[in-house]
C-alpha cells in the first residue's frame, strides 16, 4: 500500500513561509482536496509532495524513502504531477504530447514501442480527446489541453497522482468527469491529492480534506468529518450552508449583508 508522509514541512518566501509546519500521512486508496483560500500555499505544498521543490525545513516520504533520495526517474514512474494552468509549446500532436507520460517507463532512445499503442489510444478517448488525436498541442483550447495533461499524467499508471486545480477553465461536464476519474482512481487504490476551489465537488468526490490557511494545516480528515460551515468560515472568511451529504451535498455561500 502506498503511503505518503509530510513532516514539518516549511517553505519560506521573503522572510514568510509560505508553507508552515505541514505535517499529515495518507494512503493510497484515497482521494485527498486540498483548499484554502488564494495565497495559502496550496501549489508551494504540492510542488514539494511532487519532490519538484526542496523544503527548508521538514521532509516529505514516499512509502519510508524521503522524497529527495529517491531516482528522479524512479520517482517520476510513480508519481505524475499535474500543473497548475499548463502550456503547450511546441506544435506536436495531442498524441505525442499525451505519451511524454511515458517518458519514465521507456528506455532513452527510439520511438513508441507497439506494446503501448492501446494505452495511448485508452488515455485519449478517457479524457474525450479523440477528435484531437492528430491536432497539434498548441492549438488546443484551454480545456482541451488541460484535459490532454491530464491523460498524459494518467497514461504512465502512477501509484501517486498529485494535481494542481485539474479543473480549472473546464466546463461543467469535463469537471464532473474528471472529478469522478479522480475518485475512480482513488477507488482502485491509487492515491490521489487534488488542490480544488470548487467544494461541493471536493464535498461529493473526495474522501480526504486537507485545508490550508496562511500555510498551515487548518483541518485534516475525512471530508464528512473534516467540512463544515464553521470550517469554511475559519478558512474562508464566509458563510455557508451545507446541505445534503455525499453525492447530494450542496454548499451555499452567503456573501456580507
Amino acid at each position: 500500500m502506498t503511503l505518503l508522509t509530510a513532516n514539518g514541512l516549511t517553505v519560506r518566501r521573503g522572510g514568510r513561509a509560505i508553507v508552515d509546519g505541514v505535517s499529515f500521512e495518507i494512503e493510497g486508496g484515497a482521494f485527498v482536496a486540498l483548499v484554502g483560500p488564494n495565497g495559502a500555499g496550496k501549489s508551494t505544498l504540492l510542488s514539494v509532495l511532487a519532490g519538484l521543490l526542496a523544503p527548508e525545513a521538514g521532509e516529505a516520504r514516499l512509502d519510508g524513502t524521503p522524497l529527495a533520495r529517491l531516482d528522479r526517474r524512479e520517482l517520476a514512474r510513480r508519481r505524475a504531477y499535474l500543473p497548475q494552468n499548463p502550456r503547450a509549446e511546441w506544435p506536436i500532436a495531442t498524441e505525442r504530447l499525451v505519451a511524454l507520460g511515458l517518458t519514465p517507463h521507456l528506455p532513452a532512445f527510439g520511438g513508441l514501442p507497439g506494446g503501448w499503442e492501446p494505452r495511448l489510444t485508452d488515455a485519449i478517448e478517457a479524457c474525450d480527446l479523440t477528435a484531437q488525436r492528430y491536432q497539434p498541442a498548441t492549438t488546443l483550447s484551454g480545456g482541451e489541453l488541460a484535459r490532454a495533461m491530464l491523460a498524459r499524467a494518467l497514461i504512465g499508471s502512477p501509484q501517486v497522482l498529485i494535481a494542481d486545480e485539474p479543473i480549472s477553465g473546464l466546463d461543467p461536464w469535463h469537471a464532473l468527469d474528471t472529478v469522478a476519474r479522480l475518485q475512480g482512481l482513488a477507488g482502485a487504490g491509487k492515491l490521489v491529492i487534488a488542490a480544488l476551489h470548487d467544494l461541493t465537488l471536493a464535498a461529493r468526490y473526495s474522501t480526504h480534506l486537507l485545508a490550508l490557511r496562511e500555510g498551515r494545516v487548518a483541518a485534516f480528515g475525512p471530508t464528512g468529518q473534516v467540512l463544515d460551515a464553521a470550517l469554511i468560515r475559519a478558512v474562508f472568511d464566509v458563510d455557508a450552508r451545507i446541505a445534503g451529504q455525499g453525492a447530494q451535498t450542496l454548499i451555499d455561500y452567503r456573501g456580507p449583508a
